[in-house]
């Protein structure tokens, strides 16, 4: 019977695991071919979870905001210059029609993930109040800062304080230098 325990214990794990790559692959192709079949939270909740540890930069935007086109650029760069350290950029586009949101970023490339919200159900649930909102979370998961707007002349305010959480410890351990 001891035998036959051991032996179970060696063939399940690989089940286990093939079953679950197969899951993941699944879920990965689902997002990939049809993005509303995962919601937006999810999503954002996957992409957090795969940067854990790390300096997240939260963007919500739309289409139709002007200070947006003035961010985009600047996302991309930070996320360029910071990303070694241990820094992401993820943004949340909050058009009702996709299409709006693809248009703009034609004109605009996001070198970093895209989320669509289009019924602002993650903007509600951070209380955003104008565009672009975004949020600074820092290594341990929680919130340091938010904005609302974009303003050029902060951009070193801005860049201070990702400078500032990318140098905090997180379990006590110095990350991304």
């Amino acid at each position: 019977m001891k035998s036959l325990f051991k032996v179970m214990q060696l063939i399940i794990p690989p089940i286990f695991i093939v079953v679950v790559s197969i899951v993941n692959i699944q879920v990965v192709y689902a997002k990939e071919t049809n993005t509303h079949l995962v919601s937006s939270r999810v999503q954002l909740e996957n992409a957090l979870l795969a940067h854990k540890g790390k300096v997240v930069y939260v963007d919500f935007w739309a289409s139709w905001c002007v200070p947006c086109r003035k961010s985009f650029p600047w996302m991309n760069t930070i996320q360029e210059k910071y990303k070694a350290q241990g820094f992401n950029v993820i943004s949340i586009n909050l058009d009702a029609n996709k299409t709006l949101a693809d248009k703009f970023l034609i004109n605009m490339p996001a070198m970093f993930p895209v989320i669509y919200d289009p019924k602002g159900k993650i903007a509600k649930h951070f209380k955003i109040q104008g565009m672009p909102s975004s949020m600074l979370i820092g290594r341990d998961g929680t919130i340091k800062s938010r904005h609302t707007g974009f303003f050029i002349k902060k951009i070193p305010e801005y860049q201070q304080e990702i400078e500032e959480f990318l140098a905090e410890k997180f379990n006590g351990k110095e990350v991304g230098k």
